[in-house]
C-alpha cells in the first residue's frame, strides 16, 4: 500500500500536528510508519520518529527522552537550533510524559516509541508504548504534548 492508495480514514485523520503524531506513534511496523510518514508529508507536516526506553525513576527516563526528542529534532531537522525552537519542543515534550506516567510505579521499566511532528507553528510530541514492573505485567502507556513555536 502506497500513501496514494491509503485508506481515506487514514488520511483524513491527519488533521493536525498532535493527530498526526500519534499516528506515527501507534505504527507497529516499519511499513506502517514509512506510509504513516508518506500520508504526513502529504499534508505538509514534518515529522520524525525514534525510541528510548528506560525506568521510571526521575532521572534516567527524563533524561533519556529529553535527550532522545532533542536530538531527533536537531539531527532531522525538524527544529533549529534557537532557544523558541527547543523551547517549544521541551514544553511539549514535557506534556506528553505528564500524560504518560500517571499512575505509573516508581520502578517501573518504559519502553517508548516516539513521534513528533510540526507545522509553521505547532509542534506535537505523541509517546506510546509500554511500561511494566515485570515482565508479565506490561501496561500500554501514551501521552501526547502540543506546543506553539
Amino acid at each position: 500500500m502506497t500513501a496514494s492508495n491509503a485508506p481515506d480514514f487514514l488520511e483524513n485523520s491527519i488533521a493536525s500536528p498532535g493527530t498526526a503524531a500519534m499516528m506515527l506513534a501507534l505504527t507497529q511496523t516499519i511499513y506502517d510508519e514509512d506510509l504513516a510518514k508518506k500520508l504526513v508529508a502529504k499534508k505538509g507536516l514534518k515529522a520524525v520518529v525514534t525510541e528510548v526506553g528506560g525506568k521510571t525513576s526521575f532521572y534516567d527516563f527524563n533524561e533519556r527522552i529529553n535527550r532522545a526528542v532533542i536530538g531527533a529534532c536537531l539531527n532531522s531537522g525538524l527544529i533549529e537550533k534557537k532557544s523558541n525552537d527547543i523551547h517549544a519542543v521541551i514544553h511539549a515534550t514535557e506534556e506528553a510524559k505528564r500524560g504518560l506516567l500517571v499512575s505509573v510505579s516508581t520502578s517501573s521499566s518504559l519502553a517508548m516509541k516516539i513521534a513528533i511532528v510540526r507545522n509553521e507553528h505547532w509542534i506535537a510530541v505523541a509517546l506510546f508504548g509500554k511500561s511494566a514492573l515485570h515482565y508479565m505485567t506490561n501496561h500500554e502507556r501514551v501521552g501526547l504534548g502540543v506546543m506553539h513555536i
